[in-house]
């Protein structure tokens, strides 16, 4: 509704751009009504479930915009998975039917030998000497149908809290979950960020974050259109193109990741940053020693970092511009607010409980992790938890009985703490979990894909910090037999897992320490990282220049340490 009342607005102004396409707001809501009315000839029921696979461009957001108006659900796969991971995500969708990129259709494939059985594939554009396979062309298909808005017979009786998008997130372990995304909550992320930002018709937003992320698909997306504003879409970030991009479609909004405001100071810019508008940049993980060297050497005016997370259910934002911080709670807002950091059992990885059973709250500057209470009547939409996909999954999040009998709270997965005047500091991942590249790595995933390469005994993976770096790396510890082969372990994990998450750094030793119960450490091994000085088994790194495997010794470690080598 909100994309049709901008096209009678806004008309032919510009609402989604790209190298390959553009779109106005009129075209975009005829497109999204194209895609409505296709679903529907599918006999797609309120609820029912449709996979998208594709890279970033605006078709992806007409794509879901339309089916999700008439009541259906959009999954959003993540590009860089293949074989049984995507073949995993897709199952736990549950879907109907699966719309896949021509370029994406090999990985698809891969995937689809790891399914129960054939799920109805439809294929966006195509390649060069692309075999028809029995699949349908969807952007030939919609053609058939009308773009004109929407009848109310067509709309069907869809709510705000009906779900519309499941967006996958690894959580604090294992694979990655279904969250699901209602309506409500789309519109809420879309209209608060265009408020903090104050995003103008004027404006443009530079997008160069995955779309199957709620970052870059929704906030970085919707609060630019339901402000009138306009959007580019990159289909990857190049800190090289960076500058000439945002000159080029003139951008006054750059949404990022911390990760990306590094690769920019450690990359010589172009002639274009003198000439840049960019009023604000907006986003999350951007290290205090990063932040300041960002700001002024690029004269960005005002950054706004916020924490969120997709099936979170609070919030927090720095409006101040603090480096490091992210957000800030008042200390006289404070007693109201609908979240808490609880003190946190490192060795168990849950919450500490006091001797009547209840969490405690930490003391101003303490490390624990950071909780949001779930309203217990769903009256307010904004502490609401909508779960995923798998209901063991959801219960696994929710905390009950923490401060008083009978409350529920909802476990972030983050440690965190807060200081005297109120700001909040983001610490660490809870559990396995890490991110690197901006992206979630589950080492149980990471682990299997190790342990089923041929010669390989047992694996442990977790992350690991590096000097300079956002996030931690990957690094697994290995017990291998007489026939590992280290080129044949790399080629394994290079079919198996997407880039950021094949382990950066190997060590390969003659036991796992376990604990009683045979689970696996890893404590000992993170505090221990990849520094030959304190290892004695053997070290490897994954060298980005050799694409190999190669020992690891005091030299590299230096070069590593020191940034030289760009990782």
């Amino acid at each position: 509704m909100v994309i049709a009342e901008q096209a009678q607005a806004a008309g032919d102004t510009p609402a989604l751009l790209s190298d390959r396409e553009c779109f106005s707001f009129r075209q975009l809501a005829e497109r999204a009504n194209r895609y409505a009315r296709w679903a529907l000839d599918q006999g797609l029921r309120v609820d029912g479930t449709i996979c998208l696979l594709m890279p970033n461009r605006p078709e992806y957001m007409a794509i879901w915009l339309g089916i999700t108006q008439v009541g259906g659900v959009v999954a959003l796969l993540n590009t860089n998975l293949t074989n049984a991971a995507l073949a995993h995500c897709i199952k736990i969708a549950d879907p109907k039917h699966v719309i896949v990129a021509a370029e994406l259709l090999e990985a698809f494939g891969q995937a689809a030998s790891h399914l129960d059985g054939a799920v109805p594939l439809s294929v966006h554009g195509a390649t060069p000497g692309m075999q028809d396979d029995g699949f349908t062309r969807i952007d030939l298909e919609i053609e058939r149908y009308g773009g004109e808005e929407l009848a109310a017979s067509e709309r069907r009786d869809v709510s705000l809290s009906q779900r519309a998008l499941c967006i996958y997130t690894s959580g604090t372990t294992g694979l990655p979950k279904a969250a699901n995304v209602s309506h409500h909550r789309i519109m809420s992320w879309s209209y608060w960020f265009a408020g903090m930002m104050d995003a103008r018709a004027s404006d443009r937003m530079y997008n160069c974050l995955p779309m199957y992320h709620s970052i870059g698909g929704v906030v970085a997306t919707g609060s630019l259109l339901v402000a009138g504003g306009s959007v580019v879409i990159k289909e990857k970030f190049s800190a090289r193109s960076f500058w000439d991009d945002i000159v080029a479609f003139d951008c006054s909004l750059f949404q990022y990741i911390g990760e990306l405001c590094r690769y920019l100071i450690n990359s010589p810019a172009s002639e274009s940053v003198r000439e840049h508008r960019l009023r604000l940049c907006c986003g999350n993980g951007l290290r205090a020693d990063v932040w300041n060297g960002f700001k002024e050497r690029f004269r960005i005016p005002q950054i706004l970092e916020f924490y969120a997370a997709t099936e979170g259910n609070f919030s927090l934002y720095n409006l101040e511009g603090k480096p490091g911080a992210i957000g800030r709670i008042p200390p006289f807002m404070a007693h109201g607010f609908p979240a808490a950091i609880v003190k946190f059992d490192i060795e168990t990885s849950e919450p500490a409980r006091d001797e009547h059973g209840f969490c405690v709250r930490c003391s101003r500057g303490e490390v624990g992790e950071a909780i949001g209470k779930i309203s217990a009547d769903g009256s307010n939409p904004a502490n609401r938890f909508e779960g995923y996909t798998s209901s063991e999954d959801t219960e696994k999040k929710i905390l009950r009985n923490v401060f008083a009998e009978g409350d529920s709270w909802l476990r972030t997965g983050d440690l965190m703490r807060q200081d005297e005047m109120g700001f909040f500091y983001f610490v660490d991942r809870v559990g396995d979990t890490f991110r690197w590249k901006g992206e979630n790595v589950a080492t149980v995933e990471v682990s299997e894909a190790i342990s089923s390469c041929p010669g390989v005994v047992e694996a442990n993976a977790y992350g690991v910090a590096v000097p300079g770096t956002e996030g931690r790396a990957g690094m697994a510890a290995l017990v291998v037999d007489t026939s590992f082969d280290l080129v044949a372990l790399r080629a394994h994990l290079t079919e198996r897992l997407a880039d950021y998450a094949r382990p950066l750094f190997l060590r390969i030793g003659t036991e796992l320490e376990i604990t009683e119960t045979f689970k696996q450490k890893k404590h000992n091994l993170v505090r221990e990282g990849f520094d030959p000085a304190i290892v004695s088994d053997r070290l490897y790194f994954d060298h980005p220049q050799l694409r190999a495997y190669v020992p690891l010794d005091a030299a590299l470690y230096e070069l590593i340490k020191a940034g030289t080598l760009r990782l």
